[in-house]
């Protein structure tokens, strides 16, 4: 879900004043005269989408195919065929969110099988980097080849990721496969349900937009807690490898329908001459070198190598021979800096097709909102990775116990969310929102500094978890239509995109901080506070929750355990808060658009 640090700057990325000032003039300055074009030079049309009504019964004629195909879809099908979509969508949510809630539970018993507990936090990193380097070229995708092409692609990589996942073999082997999967099962459930993000704003209008995205994330409502109970059963009397190899029978079932239902439309669109399918006269080896220059494949490499390079020394120095001093931790460093570096110059005088977009970059509310998606999701991810062990080992809870506290979340926003996006609907308005939710993520994080520690009562932990749904879920629906209010049809999957890569590099982060702090506190605690017949079992309670969970509650290791964690904890979210200030910086950044005035789509839509 930028600013982001990674910014393009092309020779001509300084227009002229009167060239700003121009676009500056048509920017919204009340509510009674909103605006038609944005910050970014993109046109934007108000109700009706256009003067001339022949012009809102066929595709844009200035749109790429894949935005032209979808315009066509829609104004092809009728309502049961949107209903069917809608459905399609929830039940694609559904299985994405049991999948996730089994996998928060399950991984930290899949990575302590192999003694690798305290490698959590790579994993997550390497996961949020090359997550975050995908969403750029799939929206190409999406507008060069179409919604449902690159919809299918997405289920074909998480469903291999989840084969990966439950084959894995040894600690080698499931560390490779995490690598791998991070390329499948990561970047595929991610671009799936970006893909059906896509979609969503494709078949709805922008004042309910607010409300879709409510509709197709309510499934979390259930997950929740059938979620936490399936991986109990899935640990207790089967394993933890179905855990995971059950969805890679499930998932392609279940997105088949929406698949077969674009394309079947979009044949009913060619045979009514809504869109036509031309040839591009280009070789095989034309065709390869076209694409690789267009989805900027040496970009994508560049960046999420180097990200991910940068980031892992953070949580790796702790356990190396001579920490920070180890040669390939500090080689680590300078290769990642330098991937960066390179990056940004590719971008600037190299890329044909850019990574980012500069005029995405330049939009206020754009920046203002990706911002705060990257500040949020580092503040949440400063402590969230180590949450479920905590609550296991220092609140003595059960795997689903734990699933369920930790999916308070999940329940709160699933329900909340359709009431905001009524609201979004009857007012217009979004960024009022924030002022509320902002204030509340950040008090009630600072709240769990003083409760997330041993021998609290657990209804205060929830507490605290139920202020940071309700801010949080707000957040998220708040940053999404700020960048789509923003923007135009013609742009919805890149500033989709655009806001998808700063919330992951913002996770990619967040788990580095976590990474980081866990590996220079808990191991030094734990070793102070381990009572000395303990000691000799060190690395072995370090690296293994089982180990860990196998001590009596009240025994003086358990106690010295339980000890540990709370410091750890207290270090985590006392960064993830400090960070969350910056938010309000952002906020002030976002533009205050009426949506319900703003037209992006065309045919039979929510």
């Amino acid at each position: 879900m930028s600013a982001s640090t990674f910014s393009r700057f092309k020779p001509d990325f300084l227009r002229k004043k009167e060239e700003t000032a121009a676009v500056d003039s048509t920017l919204p300055v009340d509510d009674k005269n909103p605006a038609t074009v944005t910050g970014d030079g993109i046109a934007r049309t108000q109700e009706p989408a256009s003067d001339d009504p022949e012009k809102d019964v066929v595709p844009a004629e200035d749109a790429q195919r894949g935005v032209q195909q979808v315009e066509a879809v829609t104004l092809t099908w009728t309502k049961p065929y949107l209903i069917a979509v809608f459905f399609n969508m929830w039940m694609l949510y559904f299985v994405n969110a049991m999948q996730l809630s089994i996998l928060y539970n399950l991984l930290p018993f899949a990575t302590s099988a192999f003694e690798a507990h305290s490698l959590l936090t790579v994993i997550y990193i390497v996961s949020n980097s090359m997550t975050a380097a995908i969403y750029i070229p799939l929206a190409k995708m999406l507008d060069l080849w179409g919604r449902a092409e690159g919809f299918l692609l997405m289920v074909g990589f998480a469903t291999l990721g989840m084969i990966l996942m439950a084959s894995s073999n040894g600690i080698t082997t499931f560390c490779v496969a995490q690598l791998t999967i991070q390329v499948f099962y990561s970047i595929g459930f991610g671009g799936l349900i970006y893909s059906v993000d896509v979609i969503t704003a494709d078949v709805s209008k922008l004042k309910n937009r607010g409300l879709a995205y409510a509709f197709t994330s309510s499934p979390y409502i259930i997950t929740a807690f059938a979620g936490s109970k399936v991986s109990d059963e899935f640990y207790y009397n089967v394993s933890w490898r179905w855990g995971f190899g059950a969805f890679s029978i499930i998932l392609p079932f279940v997105a088949a329908p929406l698949f077969f239902i674009l394309k079947i439309h979009l044949k009913k669109a060619e045979s009514h001459g809504l869109v036509v399918r031309e040839r591009s006269g280009r070789s095989l080896g034309q065709n390869i070198w076209f694409y690789v220059q267009e989805f900027d494949a040496l970009g994508v490499f560049l960046f999420a190598s180097g990200l991910t390079i940068f980031l892992l020394p953070f949580t790796l120095a702790d356990t190396a021979p001579q920490g920070w001093k180890s040669g390939y931790i500090i080689a680590m460093i300078i290769v990642g800096f330098v991937l960066l570096v390179l990056f940004g110059l590719h971008e600037s005088f190299l890329a044909k097709q850019p990574f980012l977009n500069v005029n995405l970059l330049t939009n206020r509310t754009v920046i203002g909102a990706c911002s705060l998606c990257t500040t949020y999701q580092i503040s949440y991810y400063c402590w969230n990775s180590y949450f479920s062990s905590f609550l296991q080992v220092v609140s003595n809870l059960s795997i689903a116990e734990a699933g369920y506290v930790g999916s308070t979340f999940d329940v709160l926003s699933g329900a909340l969310l359709l009431g905001v996006g009524l609201l979004i609907r009857k007012t217009g308005y979004f960024k009022w929102l924030l002022y509320f939710a902002v204030p509340l993520y950040i008090f009630a994080q600072g709240l769990m500094i003083h409760f997330r520690q041993p021998n609290q009562y657990i209804g205060y932990i929830v507490m605290c978890q139920i202020f940071i749904s309700v801010g949080g879920a707000i957040i998220i629906i708040c940053e999404q239509l700020a960048v789509l209010a923003a923007s135009d049809h013609q742009h919805v999957a890149a500033v989709l995109a655009l806001l998808y890569v700063s919330g992951n590099i913002g996770g990619a982060v967040g788990n580095s901080i976590c990474g980081a702090i866990w590996t220079n506190t808990f191991p030094e605690a734990l070793m102070r506070f381990l009572p000395e017949e303990s000691q000799a079992d060190f690395d072995t309670i370090y690296g293994d929750l089982d180990t860990q969970l196998s001590y009596a509650v009240g025994s003086p290791t358990r106690i010295g355990i339980q000890k540990a964690y709370g410091y750890a904890q207290e270090k985590m979210l006392i960064a993830g808060t400090c960070i969350m200030v910056l938010s309000f910086v952002w906020v002030l950044m976002i533009r205050n658009i009426n949506v319900a005035k703003i037209s992006q789509t065309k045919g039979t839509v929510f």
